[in-house]
């Protein structure tokens, strides 16, 4: 690994070698919804949760200051008004994130959709420009489509983190396969570190600590997890919380005491 991406990966994983990511991309995605409506005002509650980068769309990077955070600029982007909301195509350049002064960036694939050779082709380029400029590439690896009928499932979930680590990313983000044996066929079987999407809105905190503290026993390198963050009443209070499991060792009794909740 050149220097360049040495250094600038430290920003997003720490010495232990773990991250909190906090992906904030969801406007293009699904619209300002809530949580995100003032882009500031949520960075600043995350950065007082002590997490480790935000990700974000160019246009956001321009507006918010991450302070000491990494910054993690998304290059994919689809809505899901369109035809095909599957179907990511790239809408920043390696050069304009840079230039942003971004620390590392982020492409989408889904694996199994139909437009499943565009985006691993782009991911191919992508990565390619990366090495060359010393940017970390963070690819957010998913089994979407029309011949993937469960998307947690450890066989498809295994072979779409394991295709982001053949075409060389640096960190893979992907589905939790539901329990700690089935995802550690995910991250033993992938040669770059693996961190958890949060997906929906969870039902619980507790089930969003639960399953990060599982995660990490079947050797994820951390989270990426946008709406059961910034979507909470205290996004600052569980970003502590997840900080405390990823990089503490904290417990899920402990991280929740974090939150003053009770079990």
């Amino acid at each position: 690994m050149n220097v360049g991406k040495t250094r600038r990966l430290k920003k997003i994983m720490q010495k232990d070698n773990r991250t909190v990511i906090v992906p904030m991309d969801h406007g293009v995605t699904i619209g300002p919804v809530q949580g995100i409506t003032n882009m500031q005002n949520i960075t600043n509650q995350l950065l007082k949760g002590k997490v480790d980068a935000i990700l974000v769309h160019k246009g956001i990077a321009k507006r918010i200051d991450v302070d000491g955070a990494g910054l993690i600029v998304m290059l994919s982007g689809a809505s899901n008004l369109g035809p095909n909301p599957n179907g990511k195509v790239q809408v920043c350049s390696v050069g304009e994130a840079l230039r942003l002064g971004a620390d590392a960036v982020s492409v989408h694939v889904n694996i199994g959709a139909q437009d499943e050779d565009k985006m691993l082709a782009n991911l191919g380029k992508v990565s390619e420009e990366c090495e060359h400029y010393g940017l970390p590439l963070l690819a957010m690896m998913y089994p979407r489509g029309p011949k993937i009928t469960n998307e947690h499932a450890v066989e498809v979930v295994a072979h779409a983190a394991r295709i982001g680590a053949e075409l060389g990313a640096d960190i893979i983000k992907t589905n939790y396969t539901g329990n700690i044996d089935t995802f550690k066929t995910v991250t033993e079987s992938c040669p770059a570190p693996v961190v958890i999407a949060g997906g929906p809105k969870c039902k619980s905190k507790q089930e969003v600590l639960q399953t990060t503290f599982d995660a990490l026993k079947a050797g994820a390198a951390g989270l990426s997890i946008g709406r059961n963050v910034f979507q909470c009443e205290n996004p600052t209070q569980i970003a502590k919380a997840l900080s405390a499991i990823v990089h503490e060792g904290a417990t899920v009794e402990q991280a929740q005491k974090i939150l003053g909740d009770k079990l």
